[in-house]
């Protein structure tokens, strides 16, 4: 009897445990100044059909086609059908914030998608929604040309040095307490190197560099710095340094392997493949050669 009640309890709490974690799913806790951000880019036509693109290329697989309901079921929570009154009903702002910050399996774009492309992204949501009017934003896209970055690499000390400074009219100013991301370029995308950090009072970050970053034949390793600012935008600066180990292997590309185009795909695809396509071609001829001898019959 004790170890019934045991196994019913612990049953209880497996299920009232899961039916938290799904409430706590459907839920995001975002900032208050975070919910009233407004895009700047003016959500039309052209806006919404890059969007598409863009949503059918990083986004369709899991939400599926906006009002078809076909989003992937196999996921827990299920992602939301994107032209459903749940999604529609969200602000500009709180859209942005769950696709730049994601959580548990909804993924962040933060890294992946420009801030432009994240905002073509809700254009495109939005289009689903007739009722939908658009608070443009006041921000100025055009300041981060004013932001100056600068990078230098101390060998000593294994360590970059950022600064980041706008040159506005009034002089100098430090882009303090932004968000500044470095990444090292790779084949099939970035590798973010050190944690993401703030930058200082001075306008300064430094981020310290593995010793083992393989770099092309010569050493040369090229560095992306991104920062995000509230005042400025998204603005991003990428420069070579000879500081990698380095490596003389060939692209990944440059050999036959089945994710290389059809030249270079491995001689078993090619052959299988044109095989394939041969044999099918050899029986449709059958096929209409007998159909062509039984109309001849019938004819006759």
């Amino acid at each position: 009897m004790y170890k019934m009640n045991i196994g019913i309890r612990t049953a209880t709490i497996i299920i009232v445990s899961l039916f938290s974690l799904q409430t706590y799913a459907g839920k995001w806790d975002v900032p208050a100044d975070k919910k009233v951000k407004n895009s700047y880019i003016k959500f039309d036509a052209a806006s919404a059909q890059t969007g598409e693109v863009i949503y059918t290329k990083n986004c369709q697989s899991c939400h599926g086609n906006p009002g078809k309901g076909n989003s992937l079921k196999s996921l827990n929570p299920i992602p939301p059908d994107l032209s459903s009154s749940g999604t529609q009903v969200l602000t500009d702002g709180e859209l942005f914030y769950i696709l730049t910050t994601g959580r548990m399996i909804m993924p962040s774009f933060k890294n992946v998608l420009s801030e432009d492309d994240r905002w073509r992204v809700i254009s495109f949501i939005r289009s689903y929604n007739k009722k939908y009017v658009q608070v443009l934003s006041k921000f100025d896209p055009t300041k981060s040309k004013l932001v100056k970055i600068s990078m230098d690499f101390d060998p000593k000390a294994n360590r970059l040095r950022v600064d980041v400074k706008a040159n506005e009219k009034t002089g100098i100013v430090p882009l303090k307490d932004a968000e500044i991301i470095l990444f090292a370029t790779r084949y099939f995308g970035r590798l973010q190197i050190d944690k993401t950090q703030r930058i200082n009072k001075e306008g300064v970050a430094l981020f310290s560099l593995p010793k083992n970053l393989p770099g092309d034949k010569l050493g040369n390793v090229e560095l992306i710095v991104k920062v995000n600012d509230e005042n400025y935008g998204e603005i991003e600066y990428q420069k070579k340094f000879n500081i990698g180990i380095p490596t003389d292997k060939p692209a990944l590309n440059a050999d036959r392997a089945i994710w290389n185009v059809l030249f270079k795909a491995p001689i078993w695809i090619i052959v299988l493949y044109t095989s394939g396509v041969l044999i099918f071609g050899l029986v449709l001829l059958y096929l209409l050669n007998n159909l062509r001898k039984l109309n001849k019959i019938g004819n006759n």
